[in-house]
């Protein structure tokens, strides 16, 4: 699951966050197609969906994509020239000449690095493109991107698939000539400006986004005691989780992400360790399921 927001339509931190997008893809299976790819594409065109900070109209937080026909149209394209990226499969490109990156990249994380790794089909899976089913995908420009976002501040937010979207947008910038120099704004994991542009992105960890930790029962009862609870996660739906609470106040764009720790039964035992939701304080009773808490997280962490 992906959220962005324009930040500049904030107030308070978290009193105005960002739209909710539910939109899944559900594309054939590809075994370790290089995140590299994916998180680029995905990272990119999340952040170009929203106007610069500068603009004058700043209540738009949903917005259609739109993009110029090509050549050659898709016969299925839409007539009204709109494109709802998220709908669409892998492809095979047989004229892209090479990887935006590669394994040189140092901010990319050793075990995920599939060329370094000497994966078997690593520089193959290089060459499949995100196809929308309804028009055509720009190829990413990361000159015209620095340009564009001049003067600001991106702020990734979830747990380690954003903090690989992160690491793809770094290492293709990264193929522009310009000084970059680390910066980590408060709560960030890392973070990076790029001096000439003052572009500033930034990865923040969170797996829940909502602020969670080990809960046990208490020696003098409660109404989760008294349910026959003895230990689990606490989830405060309506507080954010520290490492990116602050981020609003400066960040312009925040992407978020969230989902796989969820349903995680390694860390959050339905059983032995179950979620435990609380609002205002308090525990939700009667107690409810992972997917309702995801909802209710987002209902207060990402809002108009």
């Amino acid at each position: 699951m992906f959220l962005c927001a324009n930040v500049r339509q904030f107030t308070p931190p978290l009193s105005a966050m960002a739209a909710r997008d539910h939109n899944y893809i559900h594309a054939k299976k590809i075994p370790l197609f290089p995140f590299l790819s994916l998180l680029c594409f995905a990272s990119i065109f999340l952040v170009l969906s929203f106007s610069r900070k500068t603009s004058s109209n700043p209540s738009h937080s949903q917005q259609t994509f739109r993009f110029r026909h090509t050549r050659n149209p898709d016969p299925n394209a839409a007539t009204d020239w709109s494109c709802d990226y998220s709908e669409g499969a892998w492809i095979r490109d047989p004229d892209r000449t090479g990887p935006r990156y590669d394994g040189t990249c140092k901010e990319i994380f050793k075990g995920w690095n599939c060329i370094s790794n000497n994966k078997s089909n690593g520089r193959e899976l290089t060459s499949w493109r995100w196809k929308p089913r309804r028009c055509d995908l720009p190829p990413f420009d990361p000159v015209s991107f620095l340009e564009k976002y001049r003067d600001t501040s991106i702020g990734f937010v979830g747990d380690s698939l954003n903090r690989n979207m992160f690491v793809s947008l770094f290492c293709t910038l990264r193929s522009v000539p310009s000084e970059v120099k680390k910066w980590r704004p408060a709560g960030a994991d890392r973070g990076f400006t790029f001096l000439r542009y003052n572009l500033t992105i930034a990865y923040h960890r969170t797996n829940l986004l909502a602020r969670f930790g080990r809960w046990s029962a208490n020696a003098n009862g409660g109404v989760l005691e008294s349910l026959g609870y003895k230990e689990g996660f606490r989830v405060d739906v309506d507080i954010p989780e520290g490492t990116w609470a602050e981020t609003p106040a400066f960040h312009d764009i925040l992407i978020f992400n969230t989902g796989h720790w969820w349903w995680a039964p390694s860390k959050f035992d339905p059983v032995k360790s179950p979620m435990l939701f609380f609002e205002n304080g308090q525990p939700v009773i009667p107690p409810v399921s992972p997917d309702v808490g995801l909802d209710i997280v987002l209902k207060y962490m990402v809002q108009d």
